[in-house]
C-alpha cells in the first residue's frame, strides 16, 4: 500500500480527490481516451481512491474484480503489475485494440478468443443510426482496432482474462496476489452474495495483502437502486459483510455533507459519458444529472 493508506477503513468519497489526486484523473483520462472507453459518472472518484491507496504496483500481481473491459486494468498493466481480470461477464471476444498493447491471454482458453474471431465478432457489435450508419461506425471502429493491434505492444506489465463469478475463483491458488482492486461492481451482488465474494477475494490474497473495493453508500438504510443494478450500503452493513473491526475508521457521519458537494460538482456533472443518453439503465437515467447516491471506498487488509 501507499504511505497515505491508513489500514482498514470506510470512506466516503469526496469529490475533493479530483483535485487532490489530479495527476492521476488525467492520466487515467489519456489512457480512457486512447482506448475509446468513457467512465461512469462518479468513477474518477473510484480510481483516483483506489490509486492513491494502492501505491507503486510494478512486478506485482493484481486482480481486478468485476473489470468489465474497464479502465483500471489496462493502467494497472502500464505500470508493470500483472493483472488478473476477472468477470462474469464473457470478455471472449475482446477487440483488438487492448490485446498486444497490454500483453493480454486467457487465463483458460475458453476466457479469450483468437484474434480474427474477435475481430470478426466486432462487425456484430451494436450500434445506433440508420442501417448504413451503423455499418459506417463498425467500419470505422474495426479499422481503428486493426492499426492498434498493428502497433508494437506498450505495457510494461500483463492482462490475464478469467470469466468467472467471483464467489469462485477456483483457478486461483490461496495467498497468491499482492491486491485486489474492484471498481463499483461488488455492489450488483445481493448482500448475502457479497459476503461470500469477499470471503472469495480475501482467501486468493497473500497474507498482508490488500483488497481496495468501491461500492454505492446508503445512509440510513441498504436499498436497491434500480437504474444502476445495485445495491447501496450502510456503514454497518458494510462492516458486517468485510467483517471489519468496530474500531476501523468510516466518515459517513459526513454523509449529507459529502452528498451536497457531489451534487454540486461541476467536472462531473458537466462530463457524462454519452451512453448516460441512450440507456435508462446506467445509473445516470436520461443523461439527467441527479445523483441518488454516492460512492464509498472499503479498504480490507488481510491478516498476516
Amino acid at each position: 500500500m501507499s504511505e497515505e493508506a491508513c489500514g482498514e477503513t470506510i470512506e466516503i468519497l469526496s469529490v475533493d480527490l479530483l483535485d487532490e489526486q489530479r495527476p492521476y484523473v488525467e492520466s487515467l483520462k489519456r489512457l480512457a481516451a486512447s482506448l475509446r472507453l468513457e467512465f461512469g459518472w462518479h468513477y474518477l472518484l473510484d480510481l483516483a481512491w483506489i490509486l492513491s491507496r494502492l501505491g507503486a504496483v510494478d512486478g506485482k500481481k493484481l486482480m481486478d474484480a468485476g473489470a468489465g473491459t474497464g479502465v483500471l486494468q489496462w493502467y494497472l498493466a502500464e505500470q508493470g503489475a500483472r493483472v488478473i481480470s476477472v468477470d462474469r461477464m464473457s470478455r471472449a471476444a475482446l477487440p483488438l485494440r487492448f490485446r498486444r498493447r497490454f500483453h493480454v491471454q486467457g487465463l483458460r482458453p475458453s476466457d479469450l478468443s483468437p484474434a480474427w474471431s474477435a475481430y470478426l465478432q466486432g462487425f456484430r457489435r451494436p450500434a445506433r443510426g440508420a442501417w448504413m450508419r451503423r455499418w459506417a461506425a463498425r467500419g470505422y471502429n474495426q479499422a481503428l482496432d486493426l492499426v492498434d493491434w498493428l502497433l508494437k505492444p506498450s505495457a510494461k506489465g500483463s492482462v490475464v482474462i478469467y470469466n468467472q463469478d467471483l464467489a469462485n475463483l477456483e483457478q486461483i491458488a490461496d495467498a497468491s496476489l499482492d491486491a485486489v482492486v474492484s471498481v463499483s461492481a461488488l455492489e450488483h451482488n445481493t448482500p448475502q452474495g457479497l459476503q461470500a465474494v469477499v470471503r472469495e477475494l480475501m482467501r486468493v490474497l497473500k497474507p498482508g495483502g490488500v483488497l481496495l473495493a468501491t461500492l454505492t453508500a446508503g445512509r440510513d438504510q441498504d436499498w436497491w437502486h434500480e437504474a444502476s443494478s445495485g445495491w447501496c450500503y450502510t456503514d454497518n452493513t458494510l462492516r458486517q459483510l468485510f467483517d471489519l473491526p468496530p474500531n476501523a475508521p468510516s466518515n459517513y457521519g459526513r454523509y449529507d455533507e459529502l452528498f451536497e458537494k457531489l451534487r454540486n460538482c461541476a467536472e462531473l456533472r458537466d462530463n457524462l459519458a454519452s451512453f448516460y443518453f441512450h440507456d435508462d439503465h446506467k445509473g445516470m437515467p436520461g443523461g439527467v444529472w441527479n445523483p441518488q447516491y454516492q460512492p464509498v471506498g472499503v479498504c480490507k487488509i488481510k491478516s498476516v
